[in-house]
């Protein structure tokens, strides 16, 4: 992720999440907004509800190492937060699910750049 920094601060989060466009699939849950920082920022997020932190952790890896592979493609100027739905068994989750669905909704919400294949 050399090209993208990380949300951390819970107002970028709450910035995000209020006024971003919200993109849903069978495990995860995208949201985008447009900044103007010329800069590509993440945001993760797993409820403590979800499972226990060992679980947690690992979902945040398997998500961090996903969007690493996806991120040449992913276009500028976009802050994104990742959500992992509260009702997904965090043992179930397999990092070839997580990518195929991140790059299915990246394509859907038209953040890729239209040079580059995946």
């Amino acid at each position: 992720m050399k090209q993208t920094e990380m949300l951390k601060k819970n107002y970028e989060f709450k910035k995000v999440l209020s006024k971003g466009r919200f993109y849903l699939g069978k495990q995860l849950q995208i949201v985008f907004l447009k900044n103007s920082m010329n800069k590509k920022l993440l945001g993760i997020a797993v409820s403590t509800k979800a499972g226990k932190a060992y679980q947690r952790n690992r979902a945040k890896r398997l998500i961090r190492e996903a969007y690493k592979n996806l991120e040449p493609q992913v276009k500028n100027d976009y802050s994104i937060v990742i959500l992992i739905k509260k009702e997904i068994n965090l043992k179930d989750l397999r990092y070839r699910d997580i990518i195929v669905e991140m790059q299915d909704i990246f394509k859907r919400a038209q953040i890729l750049k239209e040079d580059e294949k995946l």
